[in-house]
C-alpha cells in the first residue's frame, strides 16, 4: 500500500449538495486552497450528524483560516438533500456534501468498506498545492473532533508557512514550535 501522506489529490468530478443547490464539485474546485474531505458512512445513521454538526459549528473558523470542508458519503446528492430536508441538525450545514455513490472518491482515499459499500470516517486535509497532509481513518463505531480537527489545520498551516519549524505535541496556535537541530536531539 502506497503511503498517502503527501499523495496527490485525486482528480475528480462528482455531484454534490451544498446550499439548497446541486452543484458539480472537481477537483479543479479545489485547486490553490486548503481543503478537508470528511468521510463518513451513510446519511441518515446515528454518529455522522453528530460529526457533520460538530464540524458545522466550526466551519467558519475553517472558511476564516482559507479551509474548504467537503463531507463525503456514498450516498447520493439527492439523498444529501432529502437529508437536509428531514433533519433540523443537518439544515446547520453550510459546506458541499459530496456524493459518492460508485465510490470513487472513497476509494482514492482508502476508506472504501467493498462489501457494505460505504466509506470509514475517514478525515483528509489538502494543502493548496493538492498535497494530502493529514490523514485519519476511524473505525465507524468512532466518532471525530472538530476542534481537533482545526488544530491540526492550525499546525499545517503554521509548519506550511514556517517550513523550519515543527509543532510539537498538544501544540496550539501561538504556542512555542520547535526548530529541528542537531542541538535539540536527545534534550526533548
Amino acid at each position: 500500500m502506497e503511503p498517502i501522506i503527501n499523495s496527490q489529490l485525486p482528480k475528480f468530478k462528482v455531484q454534490a449538495f451544498h446550499n439548497g443547490e446541486f452543484k458539480t464539485i472537481s477537483s479543479e474546485d479545489v485547486k490553490g486552497k486548503w481543503a478537508i474531505f470528511f468521510f463518513y458512512p451513510a446519511d441518515f445513521t446515528f454518529v455522522c450528524p453528530t460529526e457533520l454538526v460538530d464540524v458545522a459549528e466550526k466551519y467558519e473558523q475553517f472558511k476564516a483560516m482559507g479551509v474548504e470542508v467537503y463531507s463525503v458519503s456514498t450516498d447520493s446528492h439527492f439523498v444529501h438533500k432529502a437529508w437536509h430536508d428531514a433533519s433540523e441538525s443537518i439544515r446547520k450545514i453550510k459546506y458541499p456534501m459530496l456524493a459518492d455513490p460508485t465510490g470513487v472518491l472513497s476509494r482514492a482515499f482508502g476508506v472504501m468498506i467493498e462489501e457494505d459499500g460505504m466509506a470509514y470516517r475517514g478525515t483528509f486535509v489538502v494543502n493548496p498545492e493538492g498535497k494530502i497532509k493529514i490523514a485519519e481513518i476511524h473505525d465507524n463505531n468512532i466518532g471525530r473532533n472538530a476542534d481537533e480537527l482545526l488544530r491540526k489545520v492550525e499546525a499545517a498551516q503554521f509548519v506550511a508557512e514556517h517550513p523550519n519549524e515543527v509543532c510539537p505535541a498538544k501544540w496550539k496556535k501561538g504556542a512555542n514550535t520547535l526548530k529541528p537541530s542537531i542541538d535539540l536531539v536527545g534534550k526533548i
